[in-house]
């Protein structure tokens, strides 16, 4: 039966060969995907999709879904619904 002190060398040891490992690796995973955007003349915006400015959908306008008729008050519906439209049948708020 190994020693405290022993077993806390071993798992040093093992966290040693753990990082090594996983560096290899990573290093290894790297050249992987540069050779394959080299070979297809891929760009970041199509490893990635589209960054930055634009790519997000966040704070577009939508066209309203739901029309209240007694005074013409719209909702896209989307977040929370407003009080007029809240608990009732939606069919009869849809905009044509």
């Amino acid at each position: 039966m190994s020693t405290y002190k022993e077993l806390l060398q071993q798992r040093e040891q093992l966290n040693q060969q753990i990082e090594q490992a996983r560096q290899r690796e990573n290093q290894e995973a790297v050249d992987k995907v540069r050779a394959i955007v080299a070979e297809y003349g891929l760009t970041p915006d199509d490893v990635f999709g589209r960054r930055g400015k634009g790519a997000s959908t966040a704070g577009t306008k939508v066209a309203p879904k739901y029309r209240d008729k007694a005074t013409g008050a719209t909702w896209t519906g989307r977040g929370k619904p407003p009080k007029w439209i809240e608990g009732k049948n939606r069919e009869e708020y849809l905009i044509d």
